[in-house]
């Protein structure tokens, strides 16, 4: 990776830091490459999460919604049929 970006500064517990010493090693990567990877997965998470919301909020909206029964019902009917799938292998 290029060395452009900026530098952000962020305080971690000893022990994360230790954790973090030794898989760098381990893995042969600096701890810059650890974090740039953690906060780019946590970041790319943070946003399916908010399209998940904004995508329930707007189902919500348009009277997409379900009923505590029908969902109740329809994990009921799932868990019958895993278990007659289970019974049969």
């Amino acid at each position: 990776m290029a060395d452009d970006g900026r530098v952000v500064t962020a305080k971690l517990p000893d022990d994360l830091v230790s954790q973090m010493d030794e898989i760098a090693e381990r893995i042969d990567r600096s701890k810059s490459w650890i974090v740039r990877q953690a906060v780019t997965e946590w970041l790319a998470e943070e946003q399916r999460r908010y399209e998940l919301t904004m995508d329930a909020l707007k189902a919500v909206d348009e009277g997409r919604s379900l009923t505590q029964e029908e969902v109740e019902k329809h994990f009921a009917a799932r868990r019958k049929a895993r278990s007659r799938a289970t019974r049969a292998a």
